[in-house]
C-alpha cells in the first residue's frame, strides 16, 4: 500500500534539502586525480567474499549483513530486503578498494529492493538487473525511469514521508541533505533515506546526507532503533558539504534518539581525500568521548548479525 500526497511537483524543480552545488572554497588547492584516483588504480583490492551462513530468525529478530559501502541485506523472519545493492568493481574511474562481503549469487531470495538515490555508488544498474526477480523496488521520486526494464515487477516512487507496505513491513522515505542527480542536467531527481518498520522493530538507512536539522524531525516522527549512518567521504574534492564526518554522524545518531549505531559508507570506494582507515578510528574516538561507544556496532562485510 502506498500513501500518496495529492500535490503535484514539477519535474524541473529541485527536491527539498537539495545542497548548494557551487564548488567550495579551496577546492582547487589539491589534485584529486593525482592524490586519490591514480594511486587507487595501483592499490590491491582488500577483503574477502565470505560464504554467508544466514541464521534461523525467531519472531522479533532482525538480521543485518553489511555488503560494503552503503549496501545492506536486512532480514526478518518473513522478508529479505536489499538496500543500495552494489557489486560494481568500478565507479567509472573510481576503483573499488574492498571486495563485497559476499558473492551476489549467495544472496537469499530477495523480496524487496530499496535505492536511496541515483548516484552511481548507490544505484548500480548491472547489480540491480542481477538481483531483480519479479519483486518490487522502491526509489525516490523521478528515479523510477532508471530502474524500469531491469526485471522488477513493480517500481514504486516515493516522496518524503510517503510509505510503501509489503505485508507486515512498512518502508518510509525520509528527508536527507544531499542531491540526486545522476548526470549534471537531472537535478530534479529525489533522494532520501529509508525507515523500515517490522513487528515493533525499526531500522533506519540514512542514504547519503550532510548533517542537518532534519535528523531531529525524523526521530520525532518515526521510532528509530538501529541507525545505519554514513561516516566517510567527508573530505570531498569539490569542498561541498554533502556527507557527514564521524563526529557529525554521532550527533545525527543522538538527534535521532536511536539505540544502535551501525556505520557505513566508508572503506569501499575512495571518494574523497581522507584515508580509508580514518573514519572508523574517528568514530570510535568520538564515541568514547560522547559515552556512546557501547552503542556503536561496526560490522564486518559479509557477516550476518542478529539484532
Amino acid at each position: 500500500m502506498v500513501r500518496r500526497l495529492l500535490r503535484k511537483k514539477s519535474a524541473s524543480s529541485k527536491p527539498e534539502h537539495h545542497v548548494d552545488m557551487k564548488l567550495g572554497s579551496g577546492w582547487h588547492k589539491r589534485n584529486f586525480l593525482a592524490e586519490v584516483v591514480i594511486p587507487s588504480l595501483f592499490t590491491k583490492r582488500q577483503g574477502q567474499k565470505l560464504k554467508p551462513v544466514f541464521p534461523e530468525l525467531k519472531e522479533g529478530d532482525i538480521c543485518i549483513t553489511w555488503i560494503g559501502h552503503a549496501s545492506f541485506l536486512i532480514q526478518t523472519p518473513e522478508h529479505s530486503i536489499l538496500i543500495d545493492p552494489n557489486w560494481a568493481k568500478w565507479l567509472k574511474v573510481i576503483k573499488r578498494i574492498k571486495h563485497p562481503g559476499m558473492e551476489i549469487h549467495d544472496l537469499p531470495a530477495i523480496d524487496l529492493v530499496l535505492v536511496t538515490h541515483a548516484h552511481f555508488d548507490h544505484l548500480d544498474r548491472k547489480t540491480l538487473r542481477a538481483v531483480a526477480s519479479d519483486q518490487a523496488i522502491v526509489v525516490p521520486e523521478h528515479v523510477g525511469g532508471l530502474v524500469h526494464g531491469l526485471g522488477f515487477r513493480h517500481v514504486q516512487e516515493l516522496r518524503h514521508w510517503e510509505s510503501f507496505e509489503l505485508g507486515s513491513l512498512k518502508v518510509t522515505l525520509t528527508p536527507a541533505r544531499h542531491w540526486g542527480a545522476r548526470v549534471l542536467h537531472d537535478s530534479h531527481r529525489g533522494f532520501g533515506g529509508f525507515h523500515i518498520e517490522y513487528a515493533g522493530r525499526s531500522v533506519f538507512h540514512c542514504g547519503d546526507s550532510a548533517y542537518f536539522d532534519g535528523f531531529k524531525e525524523i526521530g520525532e516522527r518515526l521510532p528509530v532503533e538501529i541507525a545505519l549512518l554514513p561516516i566517510g567521504a567527508y573530505e570531498a574534492p569539490t569542498k561541498r558539504d554533502v556527507h557527514m564526518n564521524p563526529e557529525e554522524a554521532i550527533e545525527a545518531f543522538i538527534k535521532l534518539g536511536a539505540k544502535t549505531f551501525v556505520p557505513m559508507h566508508f572503506g569501499t570506494f575512495r571518494l574523497s581525500y581522507e584515508p580509508l582507515h580514518e573514519p572508523p578510528e574517528r568514530l570510535i574516538k568520538n564515541g568514547a568521548q560522547r559515552q556512546i561507544l557501547e552503542q556503536i556496532c561496526i560490522l564486518n562485510e559479509g557477516e550476518p548479525r542478529i539484532f
